[in-house]
């Protein structure tokens, strides 16, 4: 099947997965919801939280698409979203600031989220749609991309009991939001060119330069390349064997009212 990657624009936030419209886990911070693990309309406040960062800074997600043979996006796919990522300032992130290695270098750019739809366990689509979120940092002169990873030791950590009272806020969940399925794990990170930083036995933090040949592989750096000349990429949809990265359940629901203009 054959993808475009494109900057996120605030009109097709519909055409996210069901998981992606709902998921405040990064983008809420538990403290404000005076011990209720719920909001009453979480699909509201990821698309607040987009509409404010595109306002205040600019592009904040990368979103892949069907295309046709002459690159032009399908609209009428079964599948209107095929994969995405959003990264912000680590400023516009609340939960952030509670993770035990934190904070995020102030040079930096967060990636909080990525997804794919597809179960094919070979797709190139995860590390493209990182190859998009680069392009756009390095057009705009970030230094460096950093993410929090999950680590497979953070099975230990389904009993509550075992729980350290340093990660409680850390690990508190949002609805059906959960430090499982919202963290990208770490050994994907590495093999897409992030180094660890901050070394931790559950949520290391990782970070990849921008600046000296953003230090990636040559098929990434491929990749990088032809996202900047505009040219489409072609590869089969697909997802890598990670918790953050599982396909979520797809779906869709009625326009919310009252949408800010992006830049």
């Amino acid at each position: 099947m054959t993808s475009r990657i494109t900057p996120l624009r605030l009109e097709a936030f519909e055409q996210l997965p069901k998981h992606a419209r709902r998921c405040v886990f990064w983008e809420v911070d538990p403290s404000t919801l005076a011990g209720d693990d719920h909001l009453t309309d979480p699909e509201f406040e990821k698309e607040a939280w987009l509409s404010m960062v595109m306002l205040e800074w600019g592009s904040c997600g990368q979103i892949a698409l069907p295309c046709d043979a002459d690159g032009l996006i399908d609209i009428d796919a079964d599948d209107p979203c095929l994969g995405y990522a959003f990264y912000a300032p680590p400023r516009a992130v609340p939960r952030a600031q509670l993770f035990p290695t934190g904070p995020v270098s102030a040079d930096a750019v967060l990636l909080t989220s990525l997804g794919v739809e597809c179960a094919d366990q070979t797709s190139t689509l995860p590390g493209s749609l990182i190859a998009a979120v680069v392009a756009d940092l390095v057009r705009r002169g970030v230094r460096a991309l950093e993410a929090f990873g999950s680590t497979a030791e953070l099975a230990e950590l389904s009993d509550p009991a075992l729980l350290p009272d340093d990660l409680a806020a850390a690990l508190q969940t949002l609805g059906d939001c959960s430090v499982q399925q919202c963290v990208i794990d770490q050994e994907f990170l590495r093999d897409n060119g992030f180094e660890i930083i901050a070394p931790h036995r559950y949520f290391p933090r990782l970070r990849l330069e921008l600046e000296q040949g953003l230090g990636w592989k040559a098929d990434v750096e491929a990749a990088l390349e032809r996202l900047l000349e505009g040219a489409q990429l072609q590869q089969p949809v697909g997802a890598i064997a990670s918790p953050a990265l599982r396909s979520p359940e797809s779906g869709r629901v009625a326009d919310k009212s009252g949408r800010s203009a992006q830049r």
